[in-house]
């Protein structure tokens, strides 16, 4: 279902077909590529997998992928060509780690193999040697597999009857896998059959509804496992989609390759894996020699002397240790070498795969056994190898029938080859650090000083740009001439309003966003559904002044309240005597209060009186409408009032001409019971009101209630009587009933369990507490007493259960006790800060003379002074780069008292989660955590507690695991060929049947192992589940009649239920389904739970076409109908969610369409409309006629007598009427008293000219639809949301932006069509907008465009558990050194580095321990010392600026930093063509900023030839300049040698404590646990020439590696166990240097930055470079930020050279402190602000910059401003 028409925009190339030819392989894998596999690719998406994709849901790993990853690692010495070496250890370490990998990030997954894919594996066609070695490791590692605490399974193929049972049964979320990789010319015709059958593969996982993703290039960083996820399309008929020659060419390739393999294999095809026991060596030895002897092998010369080797060596290998097993490779006899790779190691290796283990084949120690023959005198093996293993050779070689090995002969035959003793590796020299000494730092690394002495020796290379100058982080990150600091610390902003007009402007603008902040804040409202209303708090000063002064009449006027009020407490003992003045007040009080009842009294009578001739229904609208009048609110008034209420919904039920139908009776009873239950918790009751009340029930069969209720009802004593006749419902002498049809045919349990459920009572132990204007709930009570002792609290809470007034609570304290402190609110999103703001501004109130009560800040705006405030209302990265911010470290820092974490699951992001994580570390005070969406929040907990104890706070953990109102589960059928419903408008629309309940139960059948933690159930469905088990009492084993609702809640008679029961009923019955799911196969049509599930389930639904996914087209015609379903059964306001931004306003625009359509043709065919047209024209045209008639009746008046008289407004219909504005009947918009139509027009005029807001969505906007995602204008946003809020819109079109904490209270949230962004934790979020609490007792979730086991997946998944990050990089130590410099190591800077150094675990899913921390951080000093970052004191100095203001782009901006020393950027911009060095120069920066992957196979050079014919884009990245990757080439040995030395200095200072490693990764298992054999001349031979590998695992080291790294990933990702080298931490430059297709590297670089740059077109970068529409923006700005960022740097360096510049005074005053972040949005922009990029134009050179740094700032300012501009184009 393409709804963004994104495969549509590549659709319009002219793409090359490809011709077929069925007997090419090559033809083959074109065509496919070129019609399906390339466009798959474009619409990947590279995606955190676990977190942002499948959560906690099964995957499954393909098990060939995982083998062909290990066997093709370069550093394996296995199955290569010519070489015997077979280290089987080292591939089964290889596999340990990757399964260790995926399985800290998540244990769902279950490893499958499929026997027809084993070509890759296997590799047949090149040649016999390496298929054998390959199939030999093959069998080995998968029997290790199975010896793991890890599922596998193998099948067939993909058309496997049990695979496709596996897969409906266990439903895989994705399959890890590999593609195959690409073709060309000089491929083979084998490998080029492998990978058709992988791309076969692949698509028909694809139809069958499994997603994938790659394996290969897979990223594991922090928490999260990154890789490209290709969708999943099912397809019914996947063969159909490609001719006949191209499945023969595939039938070909199969064959083909089967044919190669029983060349190989003797004429046997390879069967399916299966485990086995491995046998002994002993025993192996015997059977393959007794084998071989008897095979074509033994016909060779020389056999027995290498089959007695091999023997041998099989028999020693497992006495030896890992140490003495790490060989390098020995140069062999060529002849030699032929025989063993072309003969005999074939069909050794075949024969072994029968029983061989990791320990007793070993292709080094093989190859070194046979070179010691060669080259020492040897006769038999006993001198070599010892008695007891020589004995053994023996006694295995007389079973065999086989000579005695002739070792001199076979001396003579393959004499040895000469060696090069210089083959030894050259060594590094050992590490020399860089002097370094910072108090601070030498404290805290004290620990770890390594015994290296320090040495004096810098970096030779002359660097550029580098004065030694100091850094000082003083302006602002986008925009040199913004300071960040103030005029008195040497501050110099030059930029702000200068003229006149500027000021005028700048505060036109402020008035323009205060006025929509205090419009916005008028339709935000509280829990219960009011307004706010603003609390004015005082001054703290003046306050604690006025209180001194004033407690003791303060205390005399509570004294005299609660003398005068009603509620008073009795006195006990001596009557009070009241004074003269005290009798004369409470006798004016009873007159006042008679006069009161009398005007009450006869407005009442009034009242009825004009309503007593209207129908019922005429009734009920009218008394409706007066129980909103302050005169029914209290008193006996408001229980009259509600009395005739229920008195007139008897009388409807008497004329209903069904009133006897149970239907009827449901209906009627429940209105009734809701009206009887609220009057009888009323205070002002009276006995007469009480009797009707119990008249009430006892005609519905209540009466066991009306004893109860009425002891429990405060009545008043002085009765009164009715002003109306109540319908009698009991006879009077009897008391029976006077219809019985009324009353209720059920036990009223029962009654109350099928229809009362949404009216229970829902409240979980409430109290009155004097903080809080509400009844708060036990836990709520809880966070109130933990805040009150000031301490850190984490509450985990469902949306909807009254999390939100904790935050202003805080708030509120906050304000009230100081002037100066500060509270931070940290909101996740920019939409979601506007919001927090609105409210905050619509609570509270307090003058603060110069500073504000409230500040705004984000990246793009910000409103009021920030560090000018007490509530800072921002996002995650604004306050982290505050708080390591060097000058609010003295000023600001130490006032922050409380920082709000909303939302602080998005923690476990892959965007922005090291920054929560980082507030969390430097936080100086105590925090509060929100939010309803974390997975196993202890987990989570546990180290939040762990980081605020540390810091000296007490912490709380708050779980209340209950939504207030129940979220009801719906599927929207939509089944082929299905139509939309006729559309005349809303007024003639009938109602589908296709929004189906969906019970929860029945959402089992998708084959969950167990129900999620959130799992609910309300009232109703528990008693159909309660039916469900009765139905199969026979069958079950448990005791069903405990479960009888009558028994069950026996003790509950006389009393409603409430919803605290309804939960302990829910757990007894799930209590049950929980054991059946876990007994029972889901697959088995005949369980007792397949039963439970079949009769809770909608037969509808069941009969359905479950799988079904509608087309494009259907999908968008269908919407109408969904919203008119919606419409008519009281379902909107709604909101529908789809999280592509195009899809959103496509939605909209579809919905628009036809309701302007079908309107236009109504008007058209409408007498009755038309003739209200011409009156309204005839109206119109006498317009100067009513003018004239006013004039004159103005001139008649006096002035005295009715001023206002001509002043009247036209209250005719033709005055308010407009033909322009949407007829009702076409129309979702409703009615808000809050909003009128000349409010909305004034609104939409605004948006028309001043925003970018789309004609066609204001159009919407008129009809009650809007579309609200991030690329929408701010300002038309905060319109939407208002909107909604008020009632107005009606149906709003959102991706998740409205999902975080958003306050759009809505009835019903639709998910409409999927999307890889549709996760467990974002269904959570979008579905909890739903039934908030004070709007809703119920909320509606409506899956609509989704298959049924996708709905039933996104019900039953777990919430992912939070991952974390490594959040201390090398650039974030140069920023902390920053914070202490740049503050004069300020107290609050000096606690935040060290909490950062002290903490336990630096991150939460980490197993860092402190002591490698340290080591980090150390080798990252000595790093940044050699990159001329830092200076032996640990002051920032030369580019630290820009390195600093990059920190999130780790390590570009370290790699920019290292062209700039060395002199590239300088050579790139000083050539003589401007216009090449500008080009040459985004070139390397688009190597460096913004990356973008794309997959192997979309940039193949067939497929790049075919787009780029008629595309302006390049697609894939022109190559690295050669100087810049020689440069950076360099870098990373640089840091490769820094932090190689790092690992061996580590491992040997803590030999002892890190002892052996002998464990595999992942099972823990300990491999050559070797029983010692005495030493002999071939061990020690061993141990003398063994690798030695100190930083090495010892598993690496047996392929014949020591610690010789080539690059940063293989340092960390082949280091022995205990260092805790993060890859992704240490700065590497392997990125950037690696060349696509030479450095195993899986993705090519997208080159959409420079195509940009080079034709500005937004359409080629979706269609050629695969960007999407709702991308385009992001990504151009986010590069747009950086080049200003690395300008601002370079001038600042720049100017430090300005003779004077320590002396430059602050020209103006600024009263502000920036955080160095402040950029325009489209989104966000003000129509009236100007755009700012002009202050670079208007630098000049400082005095003392030479001609080549100068013209490096030229051609980079050139081209910020360039592309800049180009970037403002596209949104302009």
């Amino acid at each position: 279902m393409d709804l963004d028409d994104f495969d549509a925009a590549i659709e319009q190339l002219p793409l090359e077909t490809n011709s077929l030819n069925a007997q090419n392989p090559q033809d083959a894998v074109a065509y496919l590529d070129a019609q399906w596999y390339t466009l798959v690719n474009r619409r990947g998406r590279w995606m955190d997998l676990i977190g942002d994709y499948a959560g906690s849901e099964p995957f499954v790993v393909d098990g060939e992928a995982l083998l062909q990853l290990v066997l093709d690692d370069p550093l394996l010495a296995l199955g290569r060509p010519n070489d015997v070496s077979f280290q089987v250890v080292h591939a089964i370490y290889a596999l340990e780690r990757v399964l260790h990998e995926i399985s800290t990030r998540s244990t769902s997954f279950e490893i499958v193999f499929w026997h027809d894919r084993r070509f890759l594996t296997l590799q047949y066609g090149d040649g016999e040697y390496v298929p054998s070695s390959r199939s030999l490791a093959r069998a080995i590692l998968f029997n290790h597999l199975c010896s793991l605490d890890v599922t596998v399974h193998t099948f067939l193929g993909t058309s496997d009857p049990a695979w496709l049972s596996y897969q409906k049964r266990q439903k895989p979320m994705f399959v890890m896998t590999n593609d195959g990789g690409v073709i060309d010319n000089s491929s083979s015709p084998a490998q080029a059959e492998r990978v058709l059958l992988q791309r076969v593969f692949l698509y028909s996982l694809l139809a069958q509804g499994v997603s994938i993703t790659l394996l290969k290039g897979a990223e594991y960083r922090d928490s999260k496992i990154l890789s490209f996820v290709y969708e999943q399309r099912i397809d019914r008929d996947p063969k159909s989609r490609f001719p006949e020659e191209f499945w023969l060419a595939v039938d070909n390739a199969s064959r083909s390759l089967e044919e190669k393999e029983r060349s190989i294999r003797a004429g046997n095809n390879a069967v399916p894996l299966k485990g086995y026991e491995p046998l002994s060596a002993r025993e192996l030895a015997t059977v393959m020699a007794q084998h071989l002897s008897q095979s074509e092998a033994s016909k060779l010369k020389f056999f027995p002397e290498v089959l007695q080797l091999f023997v041998a060596h099989i028999l020693y290998v497992p006495h030896l240790d890992l140490k003495e097993r790490a060989q390098r490779a020995v140069t062999l006899p060529a002849t030699l070498s032929e025989l063993l790779i072309g003969r005999f190691l074939p069909e050794a290796f075949r024969f072994l795969e029968q029983g061989a283990s990791p320990v007793v084949v070993d292709g080094r120690v093989f190859a070194a056994l046979l070179s010691y023959v060669l080259n020492h005198d040897v006769s038999d093996l006993k001198s070599v190898l010892g008695p007891e293993i020589s004995s053994a050779v023996d006694a295995v070689w007389s079973s065999c029938n086989l000579r005695t090995p002739d070792y001199a002969a076979f001396r003579t035959r393959f004499p040895p080859p000469s060696v090069d003793q210089e083959h030894r590796m050259h060594e590094d020299h050992p590490l020399r650090l860089l002097p370094f000494h910072h108090p601070l730092f030498d404290e805290e690394l004290a620990s770890i000083r390594l015994d290296a002495e320090e040495s004096e020796e810098e970096d030779e290379d002359a660097p550029h740009l580098e004065f030694n100058t100091r850094f000082n982080d003083t302006q602002h990150w986008h925009n040199h001439k913004r300071a960040i600091l103030p005029a008195h610390l040497g501050g110099n902003d030059t930029q702000g309003p200068t003229t006149e007009w500027q000021r005028k402007r700048q505060l036109r603008s402020e008035q323009r966003y205060m006025s929509n902040l205090q419009w916005q804040a008028q339709t935000l409202t509280g829990a219960y559904g009011t307004p706010l209303q603003q609390m004015v708090i005082p001054s703290a000063a003046v306050a604690k002044k006025s209180k001194t002064a004033t407690t003791p009449s303060a205390k005399a006027e509570v004294a005299a309240a609660q003398k005068a009020g009603k509620g008073a407490p009795a006195k006990k003992g001596k009557k009070e005597v009241l004074s003269s003045a005290d009798k004369i007040r409470l006798a004016n009080q009873a007159k006042k209060q008679a006069k009161e009842d009398d005007s009450n009294v006869h407005w009442w009578k009034e009242q009825l009186g004009a309503i007593e001739e209207k129908p019922t229904s005429a009734k009920i609208v009218a008394i409706e409408h007066l129980m909103r009048n302050k005169r029914t609110k209290e008193g006996w008034l408001s229980v009259e009032a509600r009395l005739y209420r229920i008195h007139l919904e008897f009388s409807r039920w008497l004329e209903d001409g069904d009133r006897e139908s149970a239907a009827a009776r449901d209906r009627y009873s429940v209105v009734i019971m809701c009206m009887v239950k609220d009057l009888f918790e009323s205070k002002e009751l009276f006995p007469t009101a009480v009797k009707k009340l119990a008249a009430c029930l006892a005609a519905l069969g209540f009466e066991e209630y009306i004893d109860p209720w009425a002891d429990a009802a405060t009545i008043a004593q002085e009765d009164r009587a009715l002003h109306f006749e109540f319908v009698k419902l009991v006879k009077s002498k009897s008391g029976h009933a006077v219809h019985k049809w009324m009353r209720i045919t059920e036990d009223p349990v029962v009654w109350q369990l099928r229809l009362f459920g949404e009216y229970m009572d829902r409240s979980m132990d409430s109290q009155s507490d004097p903080r809080v204007a509400f009844k708060p709930d036990a836990w709520q009570r809880k966070v109130l007493d933990c805040l009150d002792r000031n301490e850190s609290v984490l509450v985990a809470a469902p949306t909807s259960a009254g999390k939100t007034f904790i935050s202003y609570y805080a708030m509120e304290k906050l304000l009230r006790t100081s002037d100066d402190d500060i509270l931070v609110y940290v909101a996740p999103t920019k939409a979601l800060v506007s919001q927090i703001a609105a409210e905050v501004y619509a609570r509270f109130r307090k003058d603060l003379n110069s500073k504000a009560c409230w500040a705004i800040h984000t990246r793009d705006y910000r409103v009021h002074n920030p560090q000018n405030c007490q509530i800072l209302v921002t996002v995650p990265e604004m306050l982290a780069t505050m708080l390591l911010s060097p000058p609010l470290a003295k000023t600001w820092t130490p006032r922050i008292k409380r920082i709000i974490l909303d939302e602080i699951h998005t923690i476990g992001q892959q965007e922005g989660g090291a920054v929560w994580e980082q507030i969390i570390l430097l936080a100086p005070c105590p925090l509060i955590g929100l939010s309803a969406t974390i997975g196993e929040p202890e987990k989570f907990n546990a180290w939040l507690a762990s980081v605020q104890e540390a810091h000296g706070f007490k912490h709380t953990f708050i779980h209340h695991p209950h939504r207030y109102s129940h979220l009801r589960k719906y599927t929207y059928l939509l089944q082929p060929d299905d139509k939309p419903a006729p559309f005349n408008g809303i007024t003639e629309y009938r109602k589908t049947e296709r929004m189906r309940f969906v019970h929860p139960i029945s959402m089992l059948s998708f084959g969950a192992r167990s129900l999620p933690p959130d799992f609910a159930l309300e009232a109703a469905d528990c008693l159909s589940l309660y039916r469900a088990f009765e139905s199969l009492k026979d069958r079950v084993d448990f005791d069903v009649d405990a479960l009888e609702p009558t028994r069950f809640f026996a003790d509950s008679k006389g009393a409603l239920l409430k919803q605290k029961d309804i939960l302990r009923y829910e757990a007894a019955l799930t209590k049950q389904v929980s054991a059946m799911m876990e007994s029972t196969d889901p697959q088995d049509p005949g369980s007792v739970l397949n039963g439970v599930i079949q009769r809770v389930s909608d037969p509808v639904v069941e009969k359905a076409d479950q799988r079904y996914i509608p087309t494009s087209g259907e999908f968008f015609a269908n919407l109408i109908t969904l919203v008119s379903d919606l419409q008519a059964s009281g379902d909107l306001p709604a909101l529908l969610f789809n999280f592509d931004r195009k899809v959103c306003e496509k939605m909209a625009q579809a919905i628009l369409d036809v309701l302007e359509k079908a309107e236009e043709q109504w008007r058209e065919t409408n007498p009755e409309w038309k003739r209200k047209v011409k009156q309204w024209e005839a109206w119109v045209s006498k317009a100067k006629e009513r003018e004239r008639q006013a004039e004159r009746l103005k001139k008649v008046k006096k002035e005295d007598e009715h001023p206002a008289a001509a002043a009247e407004p036209d209250t005719s219909w033709e005055a308010s009427f407009d033909p322009e504005d949407p007829s009702p009947q076409f129309s979702f918009a409703g009615t808000s008293p809050a909003f009128s139509k000349s409010d909305l027009d004034e609104e939409i005029r605004s948006l028309a000219r001043w925003s970018s807001a789309p004609v066609w969505a204001l159009r919407a906007l008129r009809r009650g639809i809007g579309v609200h995602h991030s690329g929408m204008n701010k300002h038309y946003r905060t319109l939407v949301e208002s909107l909604y809020r008020s009632g107005f819109l009606r149906v709003v079109i959102a991706t998740g932006t409205l999902a975080l904490g958003i306050n759009a209270p809505t009835k019903t949230s639709v998910f409409c069509g999927d999307s890889p962004f549709l996760t467990a934790l974002m269904y959570r979020q979008c579905a909890g907008r739903a039934g908030r609490r004070g709007f809703d007792l119920l909320g509606k979730v409506v899956f609509y465009g989704l298959p049924m086991d996708r709905c039933q997946r996104l019900v039953l998944s777990k919430l992912p558990s939070l991952g974390g990050n490594f959040p201390l990089t090398s650039t974030m130590v140069l920023r902390l050194f920053n914070l202490l410099q740049g503050s004069n190591n300020a107290p609050v800077a000096r606690d935040a580095v060290r909490s950062i150094l002290r903490l336990p675990h630096i991150s939460f899913v980490s197993d860092v321990g402190r002591e490698q921390l340290l080591h980090h951080i150390r080798f990252s000093i000595d790093y940044l010392r050699r990159a001329g970052l830092l200076d032996s004191e640990g002051n920032p100095i030369n580019l630290s600026g820009v390195a600093a203001h990059l920190y999130y782009t780790e390590p570009s901006n370290l790699a920019l930093i290292a062209l700039l020393r060395h002199g590239v950027i300088h050579r790139i911009c000083n050539q003589a063509n401007i216009v090449t060095a500008k080009r040459d120069l985004l070139l390397l920066l688009c190597h460096l900023f913004g990356r973008r992957y794309l997959p192997k196979a979309y940039a193949s050079a067939t497929h790049l030839k075919s787009i780029t014919r008629k595309s302006p884009s390049l697609v894939v990245l022109p190559p690295l300049p050669a100087d810049a990757r020689k440069v950076l080439l360099e870098h990373e040995k640089h840091i490769n040698h820094v932090f190689t030395g790092y690992a061996v200095a580590y491992t040997v200072q803590h030999a002892d404590t890190l002892g052996q490693d002998a464990t595999l990764p992942f099972s823990r298992k300990t491999v050559c646990n070797t029983e010692k054999q005495a030493q002999s001349p071939f061990r020690e031979h061993l141990q003398s020439t063994a690798v030695s590998a100190l930083a090495r695992s010892p598993f690496v080291a047996t392929s014949g590696l020591d610690d010789t790294f080539s690059s940063v990933a293989e340092l960390a990702n082949t280091s022995r166990q205990g260092l805790h080298l993060n890859e992704y931490a240490i700065p590497s430059m392997r990125q950037f240097t690696s060349v696509p297709g030479q450095d195993n590297d899986e993705f090519a670089l997208n080159a959409y930055l420079l195509d940009f740059y080079t034709h500005g077109q937004t359409a080629a970068l979706r269609a050629a470079n695969g960007i999407r529409d709702g991308e385009v923006w992001y990504v151009l700005q986010d590069f747009t930020l950086t080049l200003k960022t690395i300008r601002t740097g370079l001038v600042q360096l720049l100017q430090k050279t300005a003779a004077g510049r320590a002396e430059s005074a602050a020209a103006d005053e600024v009263s502000e402190i920036d955080s160095g972040y402040g950029t325009l949005d489209p989104a966000e922009a003000d129509p009236e602000a100007e755009s700012s990029d002009a202050g670079a134009e208007a630098f000049k050179r400082p005095a003392g910059v030479s001609d080549r740094d100068w013209r490096v700032f030229e051609v980079l300012n050139a081209v910020t401003t360039e592309f800049d501009e180009k970037f403002r184009a596209i949104w302009a």
